[in-house]
């Protein structure tokens, strides 16, 4: 278990603090994660590389000369935010274009391509390489489905070396997607996880067992066997990753990077008895085994598991892969060129820091609506942090088990951003849209993204002029869906918040149209997203981290629809309140 943390919702923020002052020689903090503290080569392409805290020495640890430029680090196992993602890019860019790396997670893939398509419109060249190595997480005929876990550091590090080499764009991008075509891992865990401040693991196996095919965020295996012997556990491993050699590949004489990762809590010893049967086996295979890796390169905090990636080289790769590196957590050879140390090392030095928004013009109508709409965030944020434990077991069934931490950091940021611009005189819709930003920015992950944009689409159609009504709130709610199903491809029955979104949408706006008021109109929609949240219950996720482990979510409701349901009926009440207050206020007059 995770035993030396403060506040767990601040635990992933102190770390990088932590991670910066004692590692400033390689990086410096910037606003969304770490950059390089030497000075790159001007016009050459920077490799910005990211995901969630929790699985160091990915991502900060691998930030340095000869790897990656920059690392934007979101909260524990939730993607970075599209904001924190472009921060580090601008930090790293070197003006010859950024590359972006990341693994293949549905939140990753969202705020990484937001964060790529505003690079491009300021006339940046980006581009960007999911990381799909793992086996285990979908079948060789839908290798796109699959998700990255220790595949990542081969991907990194050749398209990093090619970068450093001067190579242009398309050059790099190309080594990268070869890279990641030749790579291929497969994991195993004997124990789960534990978040800070949880007091349970993510996912538990029983005594004696061994989870089979389980991911770096504590994604339960896919199946269960005993736990075998050290040499049984490296004929497993191999005979599965031999079983699918790459496209292209020959096998006898064929070169390959062997990686045998620890999960967290594996010991290194026990690493090198497996790796001893690994090497026998790849010798028997007719395979040239180049510069193995034995070590903690993708954790899972202290998960008790391992996991083997082979990385099928060729000429180019080989020497791509061998190139000099020098990151706090991977180091080889030695760096010629002159990397002079930036300037006031390990500060954000990004030209990037936070500055003070402005606030348009709001009437007075509109200002007195964006106290209540602090007010229903207030009521958002005393049930989120109520029930954060019990989200972050939900999402534990299936997935990753983040969701609880992940929205408690993005209420309490919108709470914050909205009681700051309610102070400075902000209408309805700029409390919503500076609120949702925060949202996004703070919680990362995919639910991050989508509450962000469903408080900012609120706020496009509550305005900054008239007093919000149930038709301008129902038509929020009506584009908040929109964007949502949009942007994160949803659809309901997909076992995801979409599934309560919907009905909540469809009865708040016949609520509305009957003549009800907002607060009745409200409160009927909130009976129907109770009853759905309820019956995701007996959905299989169809989306997200939890979909190669349907099976085992079957009689546990979305985590996200769960979170949804409670927020609305929160807001609900918040509505009643405020009716009293109005009454009191009339009947006192």
């Amino acid at each position: 278990m995770t035993r030396l943390f403060n506040e767990p919702a601040a635990f992933a923020d102190e770390m990088i603090e932590g991670f910066v002052a004692s590692h400033g020689r390689w990086v410096r903090r910037v606003s969304g994660g770490v950059a390089r503290s030497t000075r790159s080569t001007p016009g050459t392409v920077a490799l910005v590389i990211g995901g969630g805290s929790g699985h160091y020495p990915a991502f900060g640890g691998l930030v340095g000369q000869g790897l990656a430029h920059g690392a934007a680090m979101g909260n524990l196992f939730a993607s970075p935010s599209a904001q924190q993602v472009y921060n580090v890019a601008k930090a790293s860019d070197n003006g010859g274009g950024v590359l972006l790396g990341y693994g293949n997670y549905a939140g990753d893939v969202l705020h990484f391509t937001q964060a790529q398509e505003k690079l491009r419109k300021e006339g940046i060249d980006c581009r960007s390489i999911a990381v799909t190595d793992d086996i285990s997480s979908a079948p060789a005929s839908e290798m796109h489905k699959r998700r990255g876990i220790a595949g990542d550091l081969t991907v990194f590090k050749v398209a990093a070396a090619a970068s450093e080499a001067g190579h242009s764009m398309d050059d790099v991008v190309q080594i990268a997607e070869r890279a990641n075509h030749r790579t291929r891992s497969f994991g195993v865990a004997f124990t789960g996880c534990t978040l800070p401040g949880a007091e349970r693991p993510l996912f538990t196996v029983p005594e004696g067992r061994m989870a089979v095919g389980m991911g770096i965020h504590g994604e339960p295996g896919i199946g269960e066997t005993d736990i075998p012997t050290a040499d049984e556990l490296a004929e497993l491993m191999v005979a599965k990753l031999l079983a699918e050699i790459p496209e292209g590949v020959g096998i006898n004489g064929a070169r390959v990077v062997p990686i045998l990762n620890g999960l967290g809590s594996v010991k290194y010893e026990e690493l090198f008895v497996v790796y001893r049967r690994v090497a026998k086996l790849l010798a028997e295979a007719g395979l040239d085994v180049v510069d193995p890796q034995v070590g903690e390169l993708v954790t899972s905090f202290d998960m008790a598991g391992t996991s083997l990636t082979l990385f099928w080289l060729d000429e180019e790769l080989e020497q791509l892969w061998l190139a000099p590196a020098d990151a706090p957590a991977f180091r080889r050879g030695a760096i010629t060129s002159q990397a002079l140390a930036a300037d006031a090392a390990g500060t954000d030095n990004s030209g990037l820091a936070d500055v003070e928004l402005s606030i348009p013009d709001a009437t007075a109508e509109s200002r007195v609506a964006a106290v209540r709409v602090l007010a229903a965030l207030g009521a958002a944020k005393a049930v989120v942090d109520a029930n954060a434990e019990e989200l972050g077991r939900i999402d534990a069934i299936a997935g990753d088990g983040d969701h609880g931490i992940g929205m408690e950091r993005g209420v309490r940021a919108a709470v914050e951003a909205a009681a700051d611009a309610v102070v400075r005189g902000a209408g309805a819709a700029t409390t919503l849209h500076f609120a949702g930003d925060a949202w996004a920015d703070k919680a990362g992950g995919t639910s991050g993204a989508l509450w962000g944009m469903a408080l900012r689409a609120v706020g496009d159609a509550l305005g900054n002029v008239n007093a919000p009504d149930g038709g301008a709130v129902a038509t929020g709610v009506t584009d908040a869906a929109a964007a949502i199903m949009n942007f994160g491809k949803a659809k309901v029955g997909d076992k995801t918040l979409v599934d309560v979104l919907v009905p909540f949408r469809d009865a708040l706006e016949a609520g509305v149209q009957d003549g009800r008021s907002l607060t009745d109109a409200w409160g009927a929609a909130v009976v129907a997203a109770q009853q759905a949240a309820e019956d995701t219950a007996n959905l299989l996720p169809l989306m997200g981290r939890a979909r190669p482990h349907a099976e085992k979510s079957l009689g546990t409701p979305d985590a996200g629809a769960v979170s949804m349901a409670l927020i609305v009926q929160a807001i609900h009440e918040s509505l009643l309140q405020e009716n009293t207050i109005e009454n009191s206020i009339k009947e006192t007059a």
